[in-house]
């Protein structure tokens, strides 16, 4: 079943997602949240190779496991998350 069919606890706003990914993300590549930009590419402004990335789909899918059963990044999509706000806009539309 879809993961939007199966919300635990109150839906998050876009705010929190990208608070979320800043955070996750900073703790990967060992910089402040605050250098991290919505609109920052990740190989090129963030310097964040594949590894990095696969990082971060991990634990973004790991903390959201427990508010949404079964949310996941389809392996296919990965490849058109190319900045932050790639990655907000497609965990707000997986959150539904």
């Amino acid at each position: 079943m879809p993961a939007e069919t199966h919300i635990q606890g109150d839906p998050m706003s876009r705010d929190e997602i990208l608070n979320l990914i800043s955070e996750r993300l900073a703790d990967i590549l060992e910089i402040e949240t605050q250098e991290i930009g919505e609109g920052d590419s990740f190989a090129d402004d963030l310097e964040a190779d594949s590894l990095a990335l696969i990082e971060l789909v991990e634990a973004i899918e790991e903390e959201l496991s427990e508010r949404s059963i079964g949310f996941r990044f389809e392996d296919e999509d990965l490849e058109d998350l190319r900045t932050v706000r790639d990655a907000v806009d497609y965990v707000v539309s997986r959150l539904g």
